[in-house]
């Protein structure tokens, strides 16, 4: 995952042999492989971006540091986070408390990458939470979101119902991000992921990254138990 520096402090990126960076302001990254820097120059050219590929390659962190940059440089007003909520054996219906609540603990994938990126608390992180909203698929029909960057989180769970929905929401200034893999699919069928992204291959502003096995940067065995599963 892209490396970031904390508030208020620069970090140089002259050294040689360092990875490509992106640097705004004090909000400072490097890229850990190509991929990852050609996703982030994929942010600016298309207002609706794929990032596709195996789990460990960085692609909502990426999403999420792109959304906390375009925050703070006050390009945009909000971030909207969306995952489907499949179950895994347990119902939503035994866990304690409100939706929002019983919602919450599906968004927390998405808060690991926050904290990573600006912190638990300080003037970073009081800004990206003034600013992030978390709008379960159920709640979206309706919404027009403006001056926003809106995150579509493992998309590959998603019907392709629902990937229209999300995708007819955006409103001025704002960007869409789909994130999924779409080997890794929790519900039968074919996967919705791959269709949409195919019908809408050609449509100019819509963009795809793929990311590759050499490109996971979680844990290097994480490519290799994805190659013997997959083979």
């Amino acid at each position: 995952m892209p490396r970031t520096a904390k508030p208020k402090r620069r970090t140089s990126t002259t050294t040689s042999g360092r990875k490509p960076a992106h640097k705004s302001g004090n909000f400072h990254l490097e890229f850990k492989n190509q991929s990852q820097g050609l996703a982030w120059a994929a942010f600016k050219q298309h207002d609706v971006l794929f990032l596709v590929g195996p789990a460990g390659t960085g692609k909502s962190y990426l999403a999420c540091a792109f959304a906390c940059e375009q925050i703070l440089a006050k390009e945009k007003k909000r971030i909207i986070i969306t995952r489907p909520i499949v179950e895994a054996g347990e119902s939503l219906g035994y866990l304690p408390g409100e939706f929002e609540e019983k919602v919450h603990p599906y968004m927390m994938p998405m808060y690991d990458c926050i904290d990573k990126l600006v912190g638990r608390e300080g003037p970073w992180r009081d800004k990206i939470n003034n600013a992030i909203e978390i709008c379960p698929l159920a709640y979206m029909r309706g919404r027009t979101f403006d001056d926003a960057i809106c995150i579509f989180d493992e998309a590959q769970n998603a019907t392709q119902m629902q990937l229209k929905l999300f995708m007819t929401r955006f409103g001025e200034n704002s960007k869409l991000i789909i994130n999924g893999d779409p080997t890794q699919s929790d519900i039968a069928g074919d996967v919705a992921l791959t269709n949409v992204m195919h019908r809408l291959s050609d449509v100019q502003g819509v963009g795809t990254v793929q990311f590759k096995a050499n490109s996971i940067v979680r844990h290097p065995l994480i490519g290799k138990i994805i190659e013997r599963l997959e083979s």
